[in-house]
């Protein structure tokens, strides 16, 4: 739909629950807390579901937003959220409206804005607010930029272009306290998560010239390393800083023994089509699955499909 029947749509609803993904990251926490607040200052009721894998960076920009246990919604929007089976760890409710970037082969079987040509939802959501008659608050801003900045790297990675570049000049002019969200997002790492990028660097094997570049982290390294889940954010940054490198794939072992995989590629290598091979999806340029396999066995499967899909 467009972002002007979006609008009136959302106008026209009350009692809002915004719904994130699993492993949510800046970009589904601050553009759905962002939305949350601008439907309030239209007079609506409107709560995020508190996704309880929100890391602790985020929880002090998004926790207010959170619903209350007794709190019974009457719409649901889905933001940021590819697939039905992405969503966040405990919800079991239906979905209602999707807003969302990622291109996926599916119907997502609910009225949905998309833009898969946006950096991120939160360029999505700041198109919808002005659709929508609103001007981003300071809050706002902030949140947006967070989605908007964690999405693109700090605005490193190649799906930054000319409009990620100017959504960001706007929020900046709405408030947006870049330097302070810069530093904490980007700028500052635990001991622990220093010890574990050590681990990394030691892991990664160099493949096709070194133009493909596989990074492993296993629960051993976690434990040796002492970082949790909080520690993990944004890993699959790491594998993609060797030079030459033109694709570069990060595996994390899960709990249950399977593994996690992030691709991230340059343009002309399309990180998705690695990654619908395992059931997986996302961008052209960075995209994600998951392997019921050991990290050094999902290695070995992802490196035939590359070599399939890499020609």
């Amino acid at each position: 739909m467009s972002y002007k029947k979006c609008a009136g749509r959302l106008l026209e609803q009350d009692d809002f629950l915004l719904v994130t993904h699993k492993n949510p990251d800046g970009d589904c926490m601050g553009s759905a807390a962002a939305l949350c607040s601008a439907l309030r200052r239209k007079g609506k009721r409107a709560f995020l579901y508190p996704n309880p894998q929100t890391n602790r960076k985020l929880l002090p920009f998004v926790e207010e937003f959170f619903a209350p246990a007794d709190f019974v919604p009457r719409y649901t929007v889905a933001v940021d959220v590819a697939d039905r089976n992405m969503l966040a760890q405990g919800f079991d409710g239906s979905v209602d409206l999707m807003l969302d970037h990622h291109p996926t082969e599916k119907d997502r079987g609910v009225p949905s804005l998309v833009h898969p040509e946006k950096a991120s939802c939160g360029q999505v959501v700041l198109k919808l607010l002005q659709s929508m008659g609103l001007k981003p608050t300071v809050q706002e801003a902030n949140l947006l930029y967070i989605a908007l900045s964690t999405d693109c790297g700090c605005f490193r990675y190649a799906n930054t272009d000319a409009a990620a570049l100017e959504a960001a000049a706007e929020l900046l002019r709405c408030g947006a306290e870049n330097h302070r969200l810069n530093e904490l997002f980007f700028n500052k790492l635990s001991p622990a998560r220093m010890k574990l990028e050590g681990m990394i660097y030691d892991s990664m094997g160099f493949y096709r010239n070194g133009e493909l570049v596989i990074a492993l982290v296993t629960n051993d390294m976690m434990a040796r390393a002492g970082a949790d889940l909080e520690d993990c954010d944004d890993l699959a940054g790491i594998a993609g800083r060797a030079a030459g490198s033109r694709m570069s794939i990060t595996i994390r072992e899960l709990e249950d023994g399977g593994s996690k995989v992030s691709v991230r590629s340059q343009p002309g290598l399309s990180s998705r089509e690695v990654c619908l091979a395992f059931g997986g999806g996302g961008h052209e340029l960075a995209a994600g699955c998951s392997i019921d396999a050991t990290p050094k066995r999902a290695r070995e499967l992802l490196l035939a499909v590359v070599n399939e899909v890499w020609k």
